[in-house]
């Protein structure tokens, strides 16, 4: 498999395998001197939900490493090309940076901008920052890494990611979501499956109909079929639940 350089230090980047939604895996590039992901196409919404757990379990792991700041320009790692600076808003997580590369090879985001973007981090209000300011004067921003005096600003004044910290509840909260998506994910709907069951049976039972129009016999036999099979279903997982 052919190594990422980060697009900051461009060192070797490492690599990690997660499962991916539908099917196979992601494997994702890390680079913990950076503390930074390369996500190639879509791949930060392609992890499922018992994998982003995993990931931010590994992030956390390495939350006090010393870090590097990011270099700018960041460059591709595909094609080598200027990454243009992102902003969005995640659901849960708040606003988040990120750089794209404008050929979409992919995206490269740091680990704090990841978890802003999966809900493990709250942003911090202008009162707690105020508060936090009082005490520390100057904090390194989860974005980039670059030295923020939050006495003056309240975001970074290099990429403009606003201040956040890793939040208990937050993290609980999030575990919560995810583990109970990743339950839903994996367990198979009894009720869904023997709908399907039936719709199918239906079918097969109307086309039968209709290659044998007049034949009364076949029709009352299919009929009965199809409602032995709704039956049998219905007791037998009457019986289990």
């Amino acid at each position: 498999m052919k190594p990422t350089p980060c697009p900051s230090c461009q060192q070797t980047m490492s690599k990690h395998r997660f499962e991916r939604l539908h099917h196979g895996e992601v494997i994702l590039d890390l680079c913990y001197p950076c503390q930074g992901i390369w996500f190639d196409d879509f791949e930060s919404v392609q992890i499922t939900p018992g994998g982003i757990i995993e990931l931010f379990k590994l992030l956390n792991e390495h939350r006090d490493d010393q870090r590097q700041p990011l270099r700018d320009p960041l460059q591709c790692p595909r094609c080598h090309e200027k990454l243009l600076h992102g902003i969005d808003r995640a659901k849960h997580g708040g606003q988040f940076n990120y750089h794209r590369c404008l050929q979409k090879h992919g995206r490269f985001t740091t680990f704090g901008q990841f978890m802003i973007e999966k809900g493990f981090v709250r942003q911090l209000a202008p009162a707690e920052i105020t508060t936090l300011a009082a005490r520390v004067g100057t904090i390194r921003c989860n974005g980039c890494g670059a030295p923020v005096d939050i006495r003056h600003n309240h975001a970074c004044t290099h990429c403009r990611a606003p201040i956040a910290i890793l939040d208990a509840d937050a993290v609980e909260q999030a575990l919560a979501r995810y583990q109970h998506a990743e339950i839903k994910r994996t367990t198979v709907n009894v009720d869904a499956l023997g709908d399907a069951i039936v719709m199918r049976e239906r079918e097969i039972s109307r086309r039968n109909r209709e290659l044998s129009r007049g034949r009364i016999e076949d029709i009352e036999v299919g009929d009965l079929l199809l409602s032995g099979v709704e039956l049998i279903w219905k007791l037998v997982f009457r019986r289990e639940s």
